[in-house]
């Protein structure tokens, strides 16, 4: 995976006064994003709709991309899941074209599954 431009996690959280949950911004580093994604809205919004991971390519030729970074040319989202339960997505962009492939979803989706293992990701996603 060559250099990202942008790394962070979107946590699934209930919104107030909203009947469907949403993803909002967590631990990220990049340029400032987005604070608040619905289902569908985007890639991490489509990941979070279909819980598989997306790999897109040419971010500027998907028609649901959200804009965050100028300098991105392609994007990986990778859902937070512990059994039948969604926690969030990883979300990583990068500055050049077709930068992910299978071999990267594979390695993040194993990190992402120790993740899920070692946090207590329900008391991050609760409503407070």
């Amino acid at each position: 995976m060559p250099d990202p431009n942008w790394v962070g996690f979107y946590l699934s959280r209930p919104v107030f006064n909203e009947a469907e949950p949403a993803l909002i911004l967590g631990p990220f580093n990049g340029k400032p994003a987005v604070v608040k994604i619905s289902y569908g809205s985007g890639v991490c919004g489509i990941t979070a709709e279909e819980k598989v991971t997306q790999i897109v390519d040419d971010v500027h030729n998907h028609p649901n991309h959200i804009a965050c970074d100028s300098a991105s040319q392609s994007e990986i989202v990778v859902p937070l899941l512990s059994g039948e339960d969604f926690w969030g997505v990883l979300d990583i962009d990068s500055p050049n074209l077709a930068a992910f492939d299978v071999e990267d979803q594979k390695g993040l989706e194993s990190i992402c599954s120790q993740l899920i293992d070692g946090v207590d990701f329900e008391a991050y996603c609760k409503v407070p």
